[in-house]
């Protein structure tokens, strides 16, 4: 039995300017999907993953979270413009987005940055959402940093803090953008290991990714992005050990 769609995009496209990024794209991610995005630098990966929470506003298209389409209208310009913040705020509460670069508040520690969104966005109670916290921690192996500022913890630690922070909203789905590429290549075990930990309570995820062992391993589809458009998409054995595109033959190739 096929889960509920978790996302859907139908036809997305995003210019910047005269230059099209986005091409228009079409998929559709269940709930528990793994769905990595492969592909080259400039194929549109992280505007995609950008689009979906609306941190960069699509051109065209649209965009549904688990059956609720945001509510968008056209302008003048090259964007979609958003008609109903509300929404936008609702629904994005619950997109968790990890970032190449941690974004953590480096003022806070970080205890402080995982229960700021639950406590003045969604209004937890500040003891539960302290007690959430530090089970999280634990569960990230950082159980003992809650009182640390971001700033004295290596890469690995801040993704990993960064991780617990999307946890603590219980995310209807995760967002991914690269998150091991600003590590060094001995921290990022650690990150992809909470990663396929995640990944095995099937936690619907969207991955932008150039770790293409992890994502021949956890991803349950695989999708390739090349100049603005999918060209080819799918279960990852077949992309990985059969994959028709030349372009991707040749990515897969480069990456190995």
């Amino acid at each position: 039995m096929e889960h509920e769609p978790a996302i859907e995009i139908r036809d997305l496209r995003k210019q910047f300017g005269s230059h099209e990024v986005l091409k228009g794209i079409t998929l559709t991610a269940r709930q528990g999907d793994v769905v990595a995005i492969i592909g080259g630098s400039g194929s549109g990966k992280s505007t995609l993953l950008r689009c979906i929470n609306l941190l960069e506003r699509p051109s065209a298209g649209e965009i549904a979270i688990q059956g609720e389409p945001y509510r968008l209208h056209a302008t003048r310009q090259n964007d979609l413009e958003i008609s109903d913040r509300r929404q936008v705020q609702r629904i994005r509460a619950h997109l968790g987005m990890v970032f190449q670069n941690f974004n953590l508040w480096p003022h806070r520690t970080v205890l402080e940055n995982i229960i700021e969104v639950p406590i003045h966005v969604l209004g937890t109670p500040r003891d539960e959402a302290i007690h959430r916290a530090e089970k999280l921690l634990d569960r990230v192996g950082l159980g003992d940093k809650a009182s640390m500022y971001p700033g004295y913890m290596s890469g690995g630690q801040q993704q990993r803090a960064a991780i617990a922070r999307v946890l603590a909203v219980d995310p209807l789905a995760m967002l991914f953008d690269e998150p091991t590429s600003a590590l060094d290549p001995e921290l990022v075990g650690e990150v992809l290991s909470v990663i396929r930990d995640l990944a095995a309570e099937q936690r619907t995820m969207l991955l932008v990714t150039h770790e293409m062992a992890f994502a021949r391993d956890v991803a349950t589809h695989v999708v390739f992005l090349r100049d603005g458009i999918i060209e080819e998409q799918g279960p990852p054995e077949q992309l990985f050990n059969a994959p028709r595109s030349p372009h991707l033959q040749q990515f897969i190739g480069a990456m190995s």
